[in-house]
């Protein structure tokens, strides 16, 4: 049934392998208990692992039933896992949040076995190991030899033809030690049983063969198998026996010979005959129905009940990550609302500074590069403590008075040229910012709400200092009419209306202009 041939598995690291098994071949019988014995390093474990679908062999084969796995994929081997091997391990390996029956559903859960089958299986597989009486029981209140037999249930609910355990009685009393060995030498007597092992004494004892690893290679079988010439379990001959001894004694009573039939048929005294492969379907063990091409898995609602199932155990546990992580959730966002905030606020900042200062092009401008330039030129450098009667004079005044009027001081700008490439590129501009057109009219307007039909000049600056000095100061006054023109009270609004609004108040009952001809 089962045959591992020149199996080699090789762990490589950069450039260094390590060879674990060397060329092991093995021919199990279908019903035996066999236990692999060897030194801490010799393989054993992974030998089992390869068997069970665990791991990957390097090179070599591993015939199931006549089929090489050569070929298989990872779902064949997910299959192969599920309902041909039942694991047993030192570990255990049971979920904690759930019963002993549900532990044991769980490989008939994944297999997809309907919920009434299932729990049918677990509980027939905890009677058999003497755990029915604990099936709502959660592991933490079994004993290690109980929840060890609990994990024999485990793989003997799929109904696989081939138990695999590493080192069940490893976490063991020897009293429970003992248990499981009995259970396991049961177990072997309609199945494969294949147990990685220290103790001899116990392996001695309950193993019906022994095979001896040492260093990644076979060195010693107590009892090796050829396949072709035993394909029974011990059962299976027994009853052969007794069925060829009964079929005699009717053969003798009736003085005629009985003629074989057909698989399963009847022989010429009336009689049942074994089926022609010589196996008595009187012990055979009925088998899993498994759909043609079906692969293992577990549906999303069985994955969501058992998650929640697991919540709900751990229900403080829950409560604390869950708080732990609204509070880290809740502290990114205030980190990432201050900053938005701090640079919103920075840019609002940014957009007023730059609305009270904006970038000015004037018709004329001065070139500081030249200015400074010709502030720093003094001409030759003269001499510090001169002996002549010449006075030498600095001429950067004069530098600067000479080039007033050749066009290196001052710069006249193409407004006309400025004013079509922005009107062309206006789209682009609006992005950042607006653009103002300043065309240096003064207006001298008044206004006649102040009372009656008087009128008063909108800008009365002027006007109020020649009031207030009168004739004495001509010089004050004319010095007042020079710096009263830089003060202007008129300003041409700009047609962004959401800066406006953000940087004026509307007063008393004023609004916001809506045609050319108005004034706010």
């Amino acid at each position: 049934m089962l045959e591992i041939k020149n199996i080699v598995k090789d762990y490589t690291v950069g450039e260094n392998a390590v060879h674990v098994l060397k060329g092991v071949s093995v021919a199990f019988r279908p019903c035996e208990f066999v236990a692999i014995l060897g030194p801490s390093g010799c393989g054993k474990t992974t030998l089992l692992n390869i068997i069970g679908g665990l791991d990957r062999y390097t090179d070599g084969d591993i015939v199931v039933d006549g089929v090489s796995t050569r070929d298989y994929k990872d779902g064949d081997w997910d299959t192969y896992r599920n309902r041909r091997i039942g694991f047993v391990f030192q570990s255990y390996n049971l979920i904690p949040h759930l019963t002993a029956v549900k532990n044991v559903e769980m490989g008939l859960t994944i297999g997809g076995e309907g919920k009434e089958e299932r729990r049918a299986r677990a509980l027939a597989a905890l009677d058999k190991v003497g755990m029915r009486d604990y099936a709502s029981a959660k592991p933490g209140r079994l004993s290690g030899g109980q929840m060890q037999r609990v994990a024999i249930a485990r793989a003997l609910a799929g109904d696989p033809d081939i138990i695999l355990a590493d080192e069940p009685t490893g976490a063991l009393d020897s009293e429970a030690g003992v248990q499981v060995m009995r259970l396991l030498s049961e177990i072997a007597r309609d199945r494969l049983v294949v147990m990685v092992t220290h103790n001899d004494a116990l392996a001695a004892e309950y193993a019906t063969r022994i095979i001896d690893l040492r260093d990644g290679v076979v060195t010693s079988d107590s009892a090796p198998y050829i396949p072709g010439k035993e394909s029974r379990c011990p059962e299976e001959t027994a009853a052969e026996a007794e069925f060829d001894e009964k079929s005699a004694e009717t053969v003798q009573e009736g003085g005629k010979r009985a003629e074989p039939a057909n698989a399963g048929g009847e022989n010429a005294g009336g009689q049942p005959t074994p089926p022609e492969d010589g196996k008595s379907d009187r012990t055979k063990r009925p088998r899993r129905r498994v759909k043609e091409g079906g692969h293992s898995g577990m549906s999303l609602g069985t994955a969501v009940s058992l998650s929640f199932t697991n919540l709900m155990s751990k229900k403080g546990r829950t409560l604390l990550t869950a708080l732990a992580g609204c509070i880290g959730i809740i502290g990114i966002i205030l980190v990432l609302a201050l900053s938005g905030g701090a640079q919103a606020y920075i840019r609002g900042m940014e957009e007023d500074a730059l609305s009270q200062y904006p970038i000015t092009v004037e018709r004329t401008g001065i070139s500081l590069t030249s200015a400074l330039e010709m502030l720093t030129d003094g001409g030759e450098e003269a001499e510090k403590y001169p002996d002549g009667e010449e006075v030498n004079v600095n001429k950067v005044l004069g530098n600067v008075l000479e080039h007033l009027t050749d066009g290196t001081l001052i710069n006249t700008n193409d407004l006309v040229s400025f004013k079509a490439y922005l009107e062309e590129n206006m789209s682009e501009i609006e992005k950042y910012g607006y653009v103002k057109y300043d065309y240096g009219t003064d207006f001298d307007v008044f206004c006649n709400y102040v009372g009656g039909s008087s009128y008063m000049k909108v800008d009365p600056f002027i006007e109020g200092i020649e009031d207030a000095l009168g004739s004495s100061m001509p010089g004050l006054i004319e010095m007042a009419e020079q710096f009263g023109s830089l003060l202007s009270v008129w300003d041409e609004m700009i047609d962004n209306r959401t800066l406006l609004e953000s940087q004026y108040d509307l007063l008393g009952d004023s609004r916001w202009p809506s045609s050319y001809d108005e004034v706010v």
